[in-house]
């Protein structure tokens, strides 16, 4: 059976798309009109890089009002809309500790990605003061039936008549009004919550509540429970968090200031040698190989600057370089099976299409497996360590209930990195190898097997 052939310009066309995507995403595309810069495509400027590469701010955050009278869940509220504004901000990287006690909640997290003056007051505005709770109609953020304390006087976790974990509201005399008047129009539709500009919850109205009171069930745990009431909380305090700019402090990068320049440094010497072995090991396999792992390096720097459409730059730390570097690893082991793969069909006698279409299919296999065993890490990783608004922790929220919840923006980080370095490297090492291989095998000065594995007098 005589193999399919790949035209000759895919080759060049899938190179200058890999050219063309490496150059965005490690530069970006931006313009200067006088001293406002305008970004079109976000490069790896953009990147905001973690406590531990570039240093960043501890603040101290406290109510507004000396006298109020706050208790524990008021302050475990004030923590929860203080991760909820990192989050919205794309900080992942983060720490947030409340002082019950002193009633202060301390927060450490790193510089924006395009700070240049290093002033810790100035950063801290980035995550402002008290959010806006808000009900809306549906899920339009912009039909708001209540807000914030006027209308919301608490909310507590708790269980129904049947054990399920919900969240139980309670109205102020106002919101009380309100709220009967919505539900009655509103039976069999959506009321969401939102904080800010986020949605938080989307409960059905499954009947009019006139009665002051409601709750919102569809929890998986208690902890998800008490973590969207302190967060409806939050939006209802009865104070507003300041911040004390006499205990700002500017927290030193773990590994020193010099230290990003000289990862980058390794790095690229590393991948100068990775690709050199796999030329010289490999010939025209080890050429292609290299522009697919430059491909994959690229895609997963783009996820991470925010190059993509609707993708907020991604907070990078120490593990996330490293679930990088592993992803690296993971793609030149996916172009060196595929290449002992069409190395062993030279043996067997095939010419150099059949040698490389058969190569590529008996990989397959071994290729998937070990790629689709990290995404699984991966996730994993995400949904323990990650926020538990996320997709990926809810999907695993029955498993991580039993566990108890951590977010911890480094390993997150990772996990991060890992499922996006695969995942490119499916679409490169895979898709984008055989392609150019195949095409580039079609140039007449290119067709010795020898290139490719074969015997150089095959």
């Amino acid at each position: 059976m005589k193999s399919k052939r790949t035209a000759k310009p895919v080759f060049f066309v899938v190179f200058f798309l890999i050219l063309a995507l490496t150059f965005c995403a490690f530069f970006g595309i931006e313009n200067y009109y006088g001293d406002t810069r305008q970004v079109y495509i976000k490069g790896a400027n953009d990147i905001r890089w973690g406590i531990d590469i570039r240093g960043g701010v501890e603040a101290v955050f406290s109510p507004d009002k000396a006298d109020a009278k706050i208790t524990e869940n008021d302050m475990d509220a004030a923590k929860a809309i203080i991760e909820t504004r990192l989050v919205n901000n794309n900080i992942t990287d983060y720490e947030v500790y409340s002082d019950v006690d002193n009633h202060q909640i301390i927060v450490r997290f790193p510089w924006a990605a395009d700070e240049s003056e290093f002033d810790a007051t100035a950063a801290v505005q980035e995550l402002g003061e008290t959010a806006l709770l808000t009900f809306c109609r549906n899920e339009d953020s912009k039909d708001v039936i209540l807000s914030g304390s006027k209308d919301i006087e608490r909310a507590e976790p708790g269980v129904d008549e049947n054990g399920a974990y919900v969240v139980y509201l309670y109205f102020t005399d106002e919101g009380t009004d309100k709220f009967a008047k919505a539900t009655k129009e509103l039976v069999g539709q959506k009321i969401s919550i939102w904080m800010d500009e986020t949605e938080i919850s989307a409960p059905t109205v499954n009947e009019a509540i006139t009665n002051g009171t409601a709750y919102i069930n569809g929890m998986e745990s208690s902890e998800a429970a008490k973590d969207l009431a302190d967060k409806i909380n939050a939006g209802s305090l009865p104070f507003a968090l300041t911040v004390d700019d006499s205990k700002l402090q500017i927290i030193s990068p773990t590994l020193g200031s010099d230290a990003l320049s000289v990862m980058l440094i390794a790095g690229s010497i590393a991948f100068g040698i990775i690709c050199l072995l796999m030329i010289l090991r490999y010939r025209l396999n080890g050429f292609v190989a290299s522009i697919a792992l430059l491909g994959q390096l690229a895609g997963s720097i783009a996820c991470i600057s925010g190059f993509f459409p609707n993708a907020e730059s991604f907070t990078l730390t120490i593990p996330g370089i490293a679930g990088i570097i592993l992803s690296i690893g993971v793609g030149v082991d996916c172009n060196v099976i595929a290449s002992e793969r069409i190395r062993d069909e030279f043996e067997k006698g095939k010419t150099i299409d059949g040698a490389i279409d058969s190569g590529f299919k008996n990989s397959l296999s071994a290729i998937i497996d070990g790629n689709v065993t990290i995404v699984i890490v991966s996730l994993v990783l995400m949904g323990a360590f990650g926020t538990p608004d996320s997709i990926i922790a809810k999907i695993f929220s029955p498993i991580m209930s039993l566990l108890g919840s951590s977010i911890t923006g480094s390993i997150y980080s990772f996990g991060y990195t890992l499922l996006i370095g695969v995942i490119f490297n499916l679409i490169m090492g895979v898709l984008a190898s055989k392609y150019m291989l195949k095409s580039i095998s079609q140039l007449k000065f290119l067709r010795k097997p020898w290139l490719y594995g074969g015997k150089k007098n095959g």
